[in-house]
């Protein structure tokens, strides 16, 4: 057992793995720059009051943020998510309304692992602040949407609600604290502290002692003024028009208090369903006022990349890339030659590796099968005073005009296109 390990909740990616990570976010990043957005990179710590704004009753900001005094005496914390952090950046740099961005990046919450879920993760996610259209919010689900199905994945489901306007939700509100406070005997202990927090957070409940009662809760469209009817009416139409299929979910809400009008999440078909959220997000307004900006609308979600990948494994689907080479070199003068050619080879595009410490030719010859390379190219002394070198395939013997094997001496000087072509 090694001495140091990771801490809980936190692992290493190792190749291919984090090469999967990578083109995970490559493809998102060409999903939603299609769309006009661009990357805001944000720093991992933050003064401990960006979050706060979030709301002290959610455990996020109660129960799982890792934050302490630095050395500055300032209070500060490891962003538990994004979307806070992109409020600040829009009041502190005012750019030009909508302010359409992408992110991506680590998180970082104190909760308990499970599958799917780690104390540092990941999210991609896209934020628009400045417009108050609903519009925007087709645009922002249909990418997430598309994105989803870049992946190849097919079993994605779109939830859809809506909060109303802020006093619509206000009276809501009220009505599910009336509800199940007349219940209170019926909810289990756990969602008696919640109901304290949050009456909206009851609804999320799994619990089966809680089920027949958040069913029959008041649902929010009995809630709904004119405006905020319009408002989903005209995202679901949107949707529809797109070809977006989306079932209606009452009992999908946000229970952060800056949230209105439309939420929504992508759930994942092949998960279990307590944890099948692949991501989601929603309209809010009030955050950047809390920030100290003007008052500004925006709407955007956030997805899992733990989650994601474990659908895409699921539907076989998005396989970590090979970390193969193209070329392997094999080189027993020295070395020198070896480290020209690979240097060319990478020059001219090519994914080249070779062997090192002069081994024999026959570990190498192991070392290139092992490396998953196409072809292996051979350096001796005959060839070095030839002016040439042997290129062999390594996953496949077509018949050549040398070799029953396909192998061939190529001049030297024509090895880079002579390979550039024959991987084409």
């Amino acid at each position: 057992m090694p001495e140091f390990q990771t801490s809980p909740g936190m692992r290493d990616i190792l190749p291919p793995e984090s090469a999967r990570w990578r083109r995970f976010v490559d493809v998102f990043a060409q999903t939603v720059e299609s769309a006009g957005y661009g990357q805001v990179m944000s720093p991992l710590l933050e003064d401990l009051g960006v979050f706060q704004r979030i709301g002290d009753a959610t455990d996020v900001v109660s129960k799982e943020m890792y934050d302490f005094v630095d050395k500055g005496g300032r209070h500060i914390a490891l962003r538990p998510e994004l979307t806070a952090s992109i409020c600040r950046a829009f009041v502190q740099h005012r750019p030009l309304a909508p302010w359409k961005i992408w992110y991506s990046g680590s998180m970082f919450r104190y909760e308990k692992p499970q599958r799917g879920r780690y104390r540092q993760f990941d999210q991609v996610g896209i934020e628009v602040l400045g417009a108050d259209d609903p519009n925007l919010d087709v645009e922002v689900i249909a990418l997430g949407w598309e994105f989803y199905r870049a992946l190849g994945l097919q079993q994605v489901k779109l939830v859809l609600n809506s909060l109303g306007e802020p006093d619509d939700r206000a009276r809501y509100v009220q009505a599910l604290q009336t509800y199940f406070e007349a219940n209170l005997d019926a909810l289990s202990a756990e969602s008696r502290v919640t109901l304290q927090k949050n009456p909206l957070r009851v609804l999320d409940s799994k619990r089966e002692q809680d089920a027949a009662l958040v069913a029959g809760a008041p649902r929010i469209a009995q809630f709904y003024s004119e405006k905020a009817a319009s408002h989903f009416e005209a995202v679901q139409a949107g949707l529809t028009t797109l070809g977006i299929p989306f079932t209606v979910e009452p009992k999908l809400v946000r229970g952060l208090d800056y949230y209105r009008h439309t939420t929504f999440e992508y759930q994942g078909g092949t998960l279990d369903s307590a944890q099948n959220a692949l991501g989601g997000g929603g309209r809010y307004d009030g955050l950047v006022e809390s920030l100290g900006g003007p008052a500004t609308a925006g709407v955007g979600f956030a997805m899992g990349l733990d989650r994601t990948l474990l659908a895409c494994d699921d539907e076989g689907v998005f396989p970590a890339p090979s970390a193969a080479v193209d070329v392997f070199v094999v080189d027993t003068t020295g070395g020198a030659e070896a480290l020209r050619i690979t240097a060319e080879l990478r020059a001219a595009g090519l994914r080249a590796d070779r062997a090192y410490e002069n081994r024999s030719m026959k570990s190498q010859m192991k070392a290139a099968d092992r490396s998953g390379a196409v072809f292996a190219v051979i350096v001796g002394s005959n060839e070095l005073e030839a002016g040439s070198v042997v290129v062999r395939p390594l996953r496949a013997e077509p018949a050549g005009p040398d070799t029953a094997s396909g192998q061939v001496a190529v001049p030297r000087t024509d090895l880079t296109s002579h390979l550039t072509k024959a991987m084409s």
